[in-house]
């Protein structure tokens, strides 16, 4: 019996995008199967017009499946034939725009008298040859030999076809199928390795391998322990209570040691499909547990209380990640889809981090439309409290709140190439906030120290991506707005301030140069009312060496003031108290920054990196008024680093990364702070399972 499967025109035909011409041709998309539901291939298949005569033909495929693209609209008979089988016939009815699902189930030849099944005969044999006469039947002495019948010279002689019991195996449970022991090569390669939970490569089911509930949840736990050690000299005052006794120098000594421990466990729990489709719901934990020492050769820099020493152990824990995720709808059979994820999760806003990057409680709608051309966030978060050493969160609710909105369309104008348009809104409320040292942290503790206010908004273009050999990557931010109360600036003040960035780099070998260039724009009037200067909301720029730049990484205080020339893992002079506590200030003397690099790919391995910043305040107005001190020089400083990231396993597992970084001061930096080269040495090592 012949069963042929197919659905309607009306049905198989696909939904038609908007603004796209109607289709003028039909197509045909079809497997042939055994009985069994097996591919069959070597069927030869011929497609007639039926009104015209015009013929088509096809073999299909080893799994079975065959096609028949741009066919003219009208009636068509479809025949195939193979060894071993019965032929088939069809008729078909096609209309514009049909791409007809037909499915062909042909039972095999009649069995012979031994009820075996004739191996089919490959097409590259030819036609089969002429079966031998039989014989007269054998004496009654002989009547218990079979028939043996000779295949012709060069063809073998035909087997008959075991049966399915004999070849398949059915398994109830996929992911449990127990692999047979096979070794390919005697020393290293086994093809089919038995999991173990110790083992973060091979099948786990606590890596997601496998589900844990059913056939399609899984669990997915990652370790990671990440050490960190950081030799610096930064400046720092002596202060009255000074380590010291007898000093009278206004710098006092400039060495720190700083080690931090960092243990994040993440338990990842969701459910869906594959790897291509987003999950239909996930919930996620990650608790971070750090531990962090701090040795400096000055009173009053661990802790505001001099009688706390130099040195200081602390410890904290916070809860980086805690979310719930749900699938709210899936726009089309290309993985486009909405999904709504609510509580404690990362987010960063655009391609570097240059606006905002950080771990906080919120509500995110995020998806992707048009085949994943279009990706879309709209972000509410309500800003958490830091813990003042580790940076983790903290429980307490800081009066702050974030929206932000982005859209993201990949190849746009031409492939390769990613642009993003995006809207920050900062609203930052009035509050009083002493840090975990003790420090004043809100309101900055210079000029009138009052609580105050801040409504700002980001308006971004941004874009990452290639021209040809070229990869670029760009920004530029306008933020308006307002401060009810500068502290610099001794009034309200209406906020006007840009950022701009570029970068190029380029692909030689094993080498990747990099030129790029940033700025945020500064204050040339700190009283007029209008605060020009730019300032992020919770930045962490991957930009100008990052890591491996000494203005980036270190951060600098600007002595005898209470706040930060430059904070850690930012690029902006902005005067604030502390980044992950403070608030923003517009009245800030702005920067321009110009960046070479090289990134060497020594080995698959190991990888180096050469990088150079040159530092120039884009105004020092607030700096002259902040310190009461006239003709500041605009020049920062030349910040170059050299390092290092090695993975010994070749994968994220393991990694160590380290390197050293100098600051050597221009004029400005010196008129204002020290003379002395600035410099750091560091490593992290990376543990990850």
């Amino acid at each position: 019996m012949l069963c042929l499967c197919g659905l309607s025109a009306a049905a198989a035909q696909d939904q038609r995008l908007p603004r796209q011409p109607a289709p003028t041709t039909a197509a045909i998309a079809g497997v042939v199967t055994t009985e069994e539901g097996l591919g069959l291939g070597g069927v030869n298949l011929v497609l007639q017009e039926l009104v015209s005569g015009r013929s088509l033909s096809a073999v299909s495929n080893g799994d079975g499946s065959f096609r028949f693209l741009d066919l003219a609209p009208g009636r068509y008979e479809i025949r195939g034939t193979r060894d071993g089988f019965l032929p088939f016939a069809r008729d078909l009815n096609l209309g514009a725009g049909d791409v007809y699902p037909l499915t062909l189930k042909i039972p095999a030849a009649i069995p012979a008298a031994n009820n075996t099944r004739e191996v089919p005969r490959l097409p590259e044999l030819g036609p089969k040859p002429p079966s031998a006469a039989q014989e007269p039947a054998p004496s009654s002495a002989s009547s218990h030999l079979p028939l043996r019948v000779e295949a012709p010279a060069g063809v073998e002689e035909s087997q008959p076809v075991p049966a399915d019991s004999q070849v398949f195996k059915s398994v109830s449970n996929r992911w449990g199928y127990d692999f047979p022991d096979y070794h390919r090569y005697p020393n290293f390669e086994e093809p089919y390795v038995k999991g173990h939970l110790l083992d973060p490569f091979d099948r786990n089911k606590l890596k997601g391998d496998e589900p844990i509930i059913g056939n399609r949840t899984f669990l997915n736990i990652t370790l990671t322990s990440d050490t960190f050690f950081d030799g610096r000299r930064l400046p720092e005052p002596s202060g009255l209570g000074s380590a010291g006794p007898g000093e009278s120098s206004f710098f006092g000594r400039f060495g720190q040691f700083f080690l931090t421990e960092d243990l994040a466990f993440s338990f990842d729990l969701f459910h869906g499909d594959t790897s291509f489709q987003p999950a239909d719901w996930r919930i996620q934990i990650t608790p971070d547990v750090n531990v962090n020492y701090l040795a400096t050769q000055e009173n009053g820099i661990v802790n505001f209380d001099v009688r706390k020493g130099a040195t200081r152990l602390d410890s904290h824990l916070g809860l980086q990640e805690g979310f719930a995720e749900v699938k709210l709808k899936d726009l089309s059979n290309q993985y486009d889809f909405i999904s709504l994820r609510v509580g404690v999760q990362s987010f960063t806003s655009d391609f570097r981090g240059f606006i905002f990057s950080d771990h906080e409680p919120g509500i995110r709608l995020f998806g992707n439309f048009d085949s994943n051309r279009y990706q879309f966030n709209l972000a509410y978060f309500a800003m958490l409290e830091k813990d003042t050493n580790s940076g983790l969160n903290s429980m307490a609710y800081r009066n702050q709140q974030v929206v932000i909105a982005n859209i993201y369309r990949q190849d746009f104008i031409k492939p390769g190439y990613t642009i993003q348009a995006s809207f920050h809104y900062n609203k930052d409320d009035s509050s009083f906030q002493y840090d975990t040292d003790n420090f004043l942290v809100r309101p900055a503790p210079i000029g009138s120290v009052l609580p105050h206010s801040i409504r700002a908004y980001y308006y971004g273009l941004t874009g990452d991506g290639h021209f040809g050999k070229l990869n670029l990557t760009h920004a530029f931010y306008q933020v308006l707005g307002e401060d009810k109360f500068n502290e610099i600036a001794g009034r309200r003040v209406d906020i006007n301030a840009q950022m701009a960035a570029a970068e190029l780099s380029l692909d030689k070998d094993w080498l990747r140069y990099r030129l790029s260039f940033f700025y945020a724009s500064g204050d040339k009037n700190p009283r007029d009312g209008t605060a020009r200067g730019f300032d992020t909301i919770f930045d962490d720029p991957n930009f100008a060496g990052g890591f491996f730049s000494f203005w980036d990484r270190e951060g600098i205080r600007l002595t005898s003031t209470g706040v930060g020339l430059v904070n850690q893992d930012s690029l902006i002079p902005d005067l604030r108290t502390s980044k992950i506590e403070g608030q923003a200030n517009f009245v800030n003397p702005g920067l321009f920054l110009y960046n070479a690099g090289v990134d060497i790919d020594v080995t698959p391995k190991l990888k180096a990196f050469l990088n150079l910043n040159l530092l120039r305040f884009a105004r020092t107005d607030p700096l002259e008024l902040l310190l009461f001190q006239s003709n500041i020089h605009a020049g920062i400083g030349a910040d170059s680093g050299i390092g290092f990231s090695y993975r010994p396993p070749l994968s994220e597992n393991i990694s160590i990364t380290g390197g050293f970084d100098t600051l050597v001061p221009f004029h400005g930096l010196r008129d204002i702070s020290t003379n002395r080269t600035l410099l750091s040495a560091f490593t992290n090592v990376r543990f990850r399972f």
